[in-house]
């Protein structure tokens, strides 16, 4: 590793981690913005839509999945929704329609709003909080010196003599 007087090491150790805090905001500024940007590019279908929803037969999945061929929910509503589309409405609109025709039951994700905004927030930040321990850590491993060797106070004299013979059949070696 290549050493540097003190000051400039401090300085360029700071410079590298301010690039890489900006390096880590500006991607997840890019990543947020994609998730916000991405549902308002996509047309509202009838699958994207029943996505939405939680079937009320008993079998836990939304109205698109169900594995039920005759079931008495989710067939007839996947029709609803298709005329409801066909009539102008869009995603929000109908799942709107279904929440307050059958109330928060029938919503497949729980919505950003009030405490169900805790299940969407804590996720993201329980890896940001912890990704950013282990990068703390991680740094303060790396950067921690070692503990010096003991001194033995003995040290063993070495003959001047028997030093210059070492040293001349080492640089005969090389």
């Amino acid at each position: 590793m290549l050493r540097l007087r003190p000051e400039v090491n401090d300085d360029l150790r700071r410079r590298s981690t301010g690039l890489r805090i900006s390096a880590c905001v500006s991607v997840a500024a890019f990543a947020l913005l994609l998730f916000v940007t991405m549902p308002l590019c996509a047309a509202t279908t009838v699958d994207d839509t029943s996505q939405g929803l939680t079937c009320q037969c008993g079998c836990g999945l939304t109205v698109a999945n169900c594995n039920h061929p005759e079931c008495n929910f989710s067939v007839p509503l996947r029709g609803e929704i298709a005329r409801m589309i066909d009539k102008g409405m869009d995603r929000p609109a109908i799942i709107a329609f279904y929440r307050a025709k059958f109330g928060e039951k029938i919503l497949s994700a729980p919505t950003t709003e009030g405490f169900n905004l805790l299940a969407w927030v804590m996720p993201f930040l329980a890896v940001i909080v912890g990704g950013g321990l282990i990068v703390m850590m991680l740094g303060r491993w790396r950067n921690e010196t070692p503990p010096p060797a003991p001194v033995d106070e003995r040290a063993p004299v070495i003959d001047p003599k028997l030093r210059e013979q070492l040293d001349a059949e080492v640089k005969r070696q090389l």
